[in-house]
């Protein structure tokens, strides 16, 4: 790892530690020890099952799309190659943002083909997974509508949920409509940045325009080819739903481990909207996340749940989501970056 990128992480995490403490003051030590220490733990054992579910059905949602561009890769390679890019946006700062360009790295060692590629798949998942996470977080949101008067902190949440959907959904929309000048642009911009690193910065060469602007003409061919390709796109929603699905049980079933159990839609509303605050600088969304998942926890109509009790299952569910992939990605880049090495 660069010095540069050292220091981001380790800031990062520090910012993530101040985070999680702060929350600790508010929650209080004494409270969140007892819930967690009356945890089940054949329970707690199956979130960690869920766990590996869900980096393997994101893994086949990767295998999906890496096909479309004709990369034949091994389900369990794929699975390996997710939890590496897992493991990337958990130690990186901006989470995916900040790892993708990595895991781009690693999809090109493990299947020997362009970088181009690799970014385009990984870039074509991380798109794709939107629309399930966003379209439980509406399913979840028109149930609490149903059931309950929202206060004023949920509808808060449910307005930034509609709004980033309109955002998004928007801007893929202008972004197709002109990707010529989009791609265009970029060969610009990187062509620049190029030429300004080479003349500049130590031990950086000058690519040149041309082959910049062919590595960003392979990058929008391919993510033409799985736009336009709808078996793979059915196909790889599915398992990113299925994914989704699987999260979500990870924080039922964390609740069901402390005693004490929440209904389907609270979980498909807060899992979501929770994900959001992966955008942060924090190194994984950790801390961020965290706070806007007891947040919303609290907020709901749960009978029973206290702050305690909401941070106790989000430790459980965060755990495992976090450290799983950190655990065996860590093993996978290790792998493979000692063999790019010899």
């Amino acid at each position: 790892m660069e010095t540069d990128q050292l220091k981001a992480t380790l800031v990062g995490f520090a910012g993530a530690i101040g985070v999680l403490a702060l929350l600790l003051y508010f929650v209080g030590v004494e409270d969140l020890v007892a819930s967690l220490s009356g945890a089940d733990r054949s329970t707690v054992g199956l979130v960690l099952v869920v766990t590996v579910g869900w980096l393997f059905a994101w893994g086949m949602s990767l295998r999906t799309v890496l096909g479309v561009l004709g990369e034949a890769v091994s389900p369990i390679q794929t699975f390996l190659v997710f939890a590496g890019a897992t493991f990337n946006n958990n130690v990186t700062p901006f989470g995916q943002a900040g790892g993708e360009p990595v895991t781009a790295l690693l999809i090109s060692e493990v299947t020997d083909t362009e970088y181009g590629t690799g970014l385009a798949a990984i870039a074509s998942v991380d798109t794709l997974n939107f629309v399930p996470s966003i379209s439980l977080a509406l399913l979840g949101t028109a149930y609490f509508a149903t059931q309950t008067t929202f206060g004023t902190q949920l509808e808060s949440a449910a307005i930034v949920v509609v709004a980033i959907t309109l955002l998004v959904v928007g801007g893929l929309v202008v972004l197709w409509r002109n990707h010529e000048r989009v791609e265009a642009g970029a060969v610009d911009v990187f062509s620049r940045l190029a030429r300004f690193a080479g003349e500049h910065v130590p031990r950086v060469s000058d690519p040149g325009r041309e082959v910049i602007e062919r590595r960003v003409s392979h990058f929008f061919e391919a993510i033409e080819r799985v736009a336009t390709n709808p078996r793979g796109l059915v196909l790889a929603l599915g398992f990113s739903a299925l994914g989704w699905l699987l999260q979500m049980t990870g924080l039922w079933l964390a609740f069901q481990a402390i005693g004490h159990p929440v209904s389907i839609p609270v979980v498909l509303f807060v899992v979501p909207i929770g994900a959001i605050a992966g955008m942060t600088p924090l190194p994984g969304g950790a801390g961020g996340i965290e706070a806007v998942l007891v947040f919303l926890l609290v907020a709901a109509p749960l009978p029973g749940v206290t702050e305690s009790i909401a941070f106790a299952a989000v430790v459980i569910y965060r755990g495992a989501v976090f450290w799983v992939p950190v655990l065996i990605g860590g093993v996978v880049m290790g792998t493979v970056g000692a063999g790019a090495r010899t």
